[in-house]
C-alpha cells in the first residue's frame, strides 16, 4: 500500500454510517479537531447525526477539546462519493449485515482516493470475509470501537488475508494520534478480544437468570460493587495476579488452578498445561512493567477509591449520579 500520508497528517477523516457507532466516531473526530465529512442513507440521517454530536458535546468538552475543535467542522453530504472525495482516512460504520458490509466497502473501495486506508467497525465478521469484492483489498481494515466511541478510549485494529501489513500500522498509528487506545491484533479472531470476553460473562449471567441461579439485580451489583471497580484499574489477568500476593501469577495459578475443573461456569477450561502456565505468568510480567505486587497493590488501591468516589459511594462524595441533579 503506498500511503498519501502520514498518520499524524491527517486532517480530513469520512464517516460512512452515522448511527449510534457511526454518530460516536464523528463526535470523537470533531472534538479531536478533524474535519469530518458523514453520509448516511437514512433520510433523517443528518437530523439524527447533529442531535447526536450535540448531545455528546459537553461529555466531550470535559475530556478536553483538541486545538480547533468544533462542531461546525462537520459536512454531512449528500452521497458516498462526495463524503470520501477528499477523505484521508476512512469509518465505516454500516449496519452488521455481512452482504452490506460487503457491498458498502466494494463501494468505498472504488471511490475513496488511492492509498488512502479504510476501516470497518465492525463487532464481529472478519476481514477476510468483507473485502472479498474489493479491487485493492489491501488497505481495508478493522477498526473495532466501543460504544459510544468518543468516550471508551478502545479501538481493536486488525487486517484480513488480502489486507497489507502496512495498512494495519498505518491505522493503527492513526487512531493513537486521534487519542485512541489501541490493540493491534496478529490474527483474526471471530469477535475479536473484548467482545469474547463480554459475551462469555453475558452468556453465563443468561445462564444463572434462566436457571434460577441469580436475578438481573444480582448480576449487575456484582459487577459494578465487586470485579468491575477492580477491572476499571487494571484487567483480570494482573488482578487475579494480585490474588497471588507476593507470589503473583504464579503464586495465583499454584494454589487456584486446579479450580478451573470446579464447575463455576458452564464454559469448557483449557488444560493448564506448562505452556499456558508459562504464558500467563509471564504475560503478567510484562504488564507489570516493572512495578511491583507492592506498587500494583496500591495503584489498585487508590484507583478503586477515585471510582467509588467518582461514582458517589464514599460517605461525603459530592459527585456521582445524585451529584448536581435538578
Amino acid at each position: 500500500m503506498t500511503e498519501t500520508c502520514a498518520p499524524e497528517q491527517v486532517r480530513r477523516v469520512a464517516c460512512v454510517g452515522a448511527g449510534v457507532i457511526g454518530g460516536g466516531w464523528v463526535a470523537h473526530f470533531l472534538a479531536r479537531g478533524y474535519d469530518v465529512t458523514a453520509w448516511d442513507p437514512a433520510p433523517d440521517a443528518e437530523a439524527r447525526l447533529r442531535r447526536l454530536v450535540e448531545a455528546a458535546w459537553p461529555a466531550l468538552e470535559q475530556l478536553g477539546l483538541a486545538p480547533g475543535a468544533s462542531i461546525g467542522r462537520l459536512t454531512v453530504t449528500a452521497t458516498l462519493e462526495e463524503a470520501v472525495s477528499e477523505a484521508q482516512f476512512v469509518q465505516e460504520s454500516a449496519p452488521e449485515k455481512l452482504d452490506l458490509k460487503r457491498e458498502l466497502l466494494t463501494k468505498l473501495d472504488a471511490a475513496t482516493p488511492a492509498g488512502v486506508v479504510i476501516a470497518s467497525s465492525t463487532s464481529g465478521y472478519p476481514m477476510t470475509d468483507m473485502q472479498t469484492e474489493a479491487v485493492t483489498p489491501g488497505r481495508l481494515v478493522v477498526g473495532h470501537p466501543f460504544n459510544p466511541p468518543y468516550l471508551i478510549p478502545l479501538v481493536e485494529v486488525v487486517g484480513g488475508e488480502r489486507t497489507d501489513l502496512e495498512a494495519v500500522r498505518w491505522a493503527s498509528r492513526f487512531y493513537e494520534t486521534a487519542g485512541k487506545s489501541v490493540i493491534t491484533m496478529d490474527r483474526e479472531v471471530p469477535g475479536f478480544i473484548a467482545n469474547r470476553l463480554q459475551e462469555a460473562l453475558w452468556r453465563e449471567a443468561l445462564h444463572m437468570v434462566a436457571s434460577g441461579e441469580a436475578t438481573v439485580r444480582d448480576i449487575d451489583l456484582s459487577i459494578t460493587e465487586g470485579p468491575g471497580l477492580r477491572w476499571a484499574i487494571m484487567g483480570p489477568m494482573l488482578t487475579f495476579a494480585l490474588a497471588g500476593g507476593e507470589g503473583g501469577m504464579a503464586h495465583m495459578l499454584d494454589h487456584f488452578g486446579p479450580s478451573l475443573k470446579s464447575p463455576w461456569t458452564r464454559l469448557e477450561a483449557p488444560e493448564l498445561d506448562k505452556a499456558l502456565y508459562d504464558a500467563v505468568v509471564a504475560g503478567c510480567d510484562d504488564a507489570a512493567d516493572g512495578r511491583t505486587i507492592a506498587d500494583l497493590v496500591l495503584e489498585r488501591d487508590r484507583g478503586v477509591i477515585a471510582v467509588l468516589r467518582a461514582t458517589g459511594r464514599l460517605p461525603g462524595s459530592e459527585t456521582g449520579p445524585e451529584a448536581g441533579a435538578e
